[in-house]
């Protein structure tokens, strides 16, 4: 018996042994490759200092060349450490396994010093809470994940919104450019300034560059006819009218966006009363009643219509101050202000065509004589000039992949594509959706005339800003220059990556960039599962965290976080299940919504749940292409 245990411990031994030949030899091709692979951006780093983080992911990028499933199985079997924690300070690992190693296997070994082992090991999470909070301040109390809420128009008026999200965990502001103006944008950053002083929290504000968003164009509108809809039970009586505002200053902010608004003329909205009814004929010659309900504010005023109506731009409304009962009982007539119609609805089938046209050419639905095509549907391209450059067979995507067609022929209307992903009841295409186009390259300069003038208010307002469609380190350089020429050199970018390209040279931009200036990176998941698919970016995502976590960069991570409850108030499984994941980035971003303040709730909840878990992971480590 004793024998047989003797044997075994030599065999345990010898097997110690040989891991630890294996672990000593990869470490010293991790160092070499890493240094090799540093070399390349010396000319980014005159003083040729690079960055503890440098070196950290350039050790990673090099471990991650080797495919070291085996030797994880093995390291498992023996039961010790995995490798596959290793991102934050990926040579401290291997020497503390080396150092186990050397302990287990001879027994004349002299150990290091086992707490600065300890220091340098922990040195990396150091340095990743300390880039978080540079880039984003202290931490909320409830949690140790920052919150990034995107602002809608609302919040340029709409103080109470602003306070509120503040108190409910929102630590950075988020201002799209490619939305609304200055003159919104203003009021968005006053009312978070008047929020940090009141509520004693602090918000950084991110504005976004818009970037070459490639978008649909215009829809032609329909007739300028407002369907005035009531609501019936099963058997067809009226159970609750349809609602309108009535407005004389139409330029106002709307207090229920949720309902019609329409201008008339000051003198006729001066003898409204509640209780009076306004008398018009709809498009279908049938006499209808508006009921003066109650004023919402001293420029609109709240209307009901118990019937069905098709109202009709700039008809004609009879003020009557007593109910109709058929007598004549008119006292003032006046003239409804003009409205536009509704956008045309495009729709469009699995197998049918689609024609790309220049962005001035109003999209419409197609056109049929006798059940035969006559014209696809169209629909216009903000960019034209660059998808000309498109061939047959090359995918396109529209409205985050909500549509997917591939180049049937480029002719001199457009380009025609033949739709191949559509939902059986097809897909309604609107205008300002985005376009992808995953196979292609337009060579586009990485900022655009819109994005250098934004760029003035940024530097002047902001505290972040946000680089979409950022693809090189190049790109990288040219908004560097640019933060340069206005004086704010040190000015944090937030680089999106959204595109198969920039996700592909994400080590460039990292290595080219860190050590010199402050870097955060959005994981923009909506246009990557376009661009990637969407089984593609499960993976990627995990990929992109460690590779961040390795060059001790903050993620934010973006896209579709909680949207159901955002945008609808309904809570989805599966979107609780993905937030959850989310609290291993630095920082989750909220689209807007008007359900935003519960989305925000239910976010931070879930985050203080899930942080009181221990994190755990075991990577098999296969070789990453990076």
């Amino acid at each position: 018996m004793i024998a047989i245990n003797k044997v075994t411990l030599d065999t345990y031994e010898d097997v110690l042994k040989q891991i630890l030949t294996d672990v000593v030899e990869l470490r010293k091709k991790i160092e070499v490759n890493a240094n090799l692979r540093l070399q390349k951006y010396q000319h980014n780093f005159p003083s040729g200092a690079f960055s503890k983080s440098a070196h950290n992911l350039a050790h990673y990028l090099a471990m991650r060349q080797f495919d070291l499933r085996h030797l994880q199985d093995r390291l498992a079997q023996a039961g010790l450490t995995s490798l596959g924690r290793t991102e934050a300070s990926v040579l401290s690992t291997f020497d503390s396994l080396i150092d186990v190693l050397k302990r287990a296997t001879d027994k004349h070994y002299l150990p290091s010093d086992k707490n600065f082992n300890e220091y340098v090991f922990n040195r990396g999470r150091q340095l990743l809470e300390q880039h978080t909070i540079e880039l984003f301040g202290p931490f909320h109390e409830r949690g140790r994940v920052h919150v990034m809420v995107t602002l809608s128009t609302d919040a340029s008026w709409d103080y109470s919104l602003v306070s509120s999200l503040l108190e409910k965990g929102m630590t950075c502001a988020r201002i799209n450019c490619a939305h609304d103006d200055p003159v919104i944008w203003q009021g968005m950053i006053r009312n978070i300034c008047l929020a940090e002083t009141e509520t004693g929290r602090s918000c950084r504000i991110l504005m976004d560059l818009a970037g070459h968003k490639i978008r649909t164009g215009p829809i032609a509108l329909g007739p300028s006819i407002h369907h005035i809809h009531v609501q019936k039970d099963c058997a067809g009586k009226v159970v609750a009218p349809d609602y309108l505002i009535l407005t004389i200053d139409p330029e106002s902010p709307n207090l229920d966006s949720s309902l019609f608004r329409v201008s008339i003329p000051k003198q006729s909205h001066k003898k409204f009363a509640p209780g009076m009814y306004l008398g018009f004929i709809d498009c279908q010659n049938k006499q209808r009643y508006l009921k003066i309900e109650r004023p919402l504010s001293n420029t609109d005023w709240l209307v009901s219509c118990e019937k069905n109506a098709y109202l009709v731009s700039g008809c004609t409304l009879t003020l009557l101050k007593t109910p109709p009962n058929g007598k004549t009982n008119a006292d003032d007539t006046f003239k409804l202000g003009h409205f536009f119609g509704k956008p045309l609805d495009i729709r469009v089938f699995k197998n049918q065509l689609l024609l790309l046209t220049t962005g001035d050419i109003d999209g419409k639905p197609a056109e049929y004589a006798d059940q035969v095509l006559v014209h696809p549907a169209q629909i216009g391209c903000t960019l034209f000039s660059a998808i000309e450059k498109l061939k047959i067979g090359q995918q396109v995507w529209i409205d985050d992949g909500k549509l997917g067609a591939i180049v049937e022929a480029v002719t001199e209307q457009g380009v025609l594509l033949r739709v191949i992903v559509a939902k059986t009841s097809g897909v309604c295409i609107h205008s300002d959706k985005g376009i992808n186009f995953p196979e292609a390259e337009f060579h586009l300069p990485p900022l655009t005339q819109k994005d250098l003038t934004d760029l003035d208010f940024i530097c002047m307002n902001a505290d972040l800003v946000g680089f979409s469609f950022v693809e090189t380190l190049e790109d990288m350089e040219c908004l560097i220059a640019e933060l340069v020429k206005r004086n704010a050199p040190e000015m944090p970018i937030i680089a999106k990556v959204e595109t198969n390209r920039s996700v592909k040279n994400l080590p460039d931009i990292i290595l080219g960039t860190i050590g010199r200036h402050n870097l955060g990176i959005m994981i923009a998941r909506g246009d990557l599962a376009v661009e990637l698919g969407s089984a593609r970016l499960a993976e990627i995502q995990e990929e992109l965290l460690w590779l961040c976590e390795a060059a001790h960069v903050p993620v934010i991570w973006a896209t579709q976080v909680l949207e159901s409850i955002a945008k609808k108030g309904t809570r989805s499984r599966p979107e609780f299940t993905d937030a959850a994941m989310a609290v291993r980035a630095e920082c989750v971003m909220l689209n807007k919504g008007p359900y935003i303040l519960d989305a925000m709730e239910a976010l931070v909840n879930v985050m203080i749940r899930m942080h009181e878990h221990q994190r755990k992971k075991f990577s098999r480590l296969r070789a990453l292409h990076w």
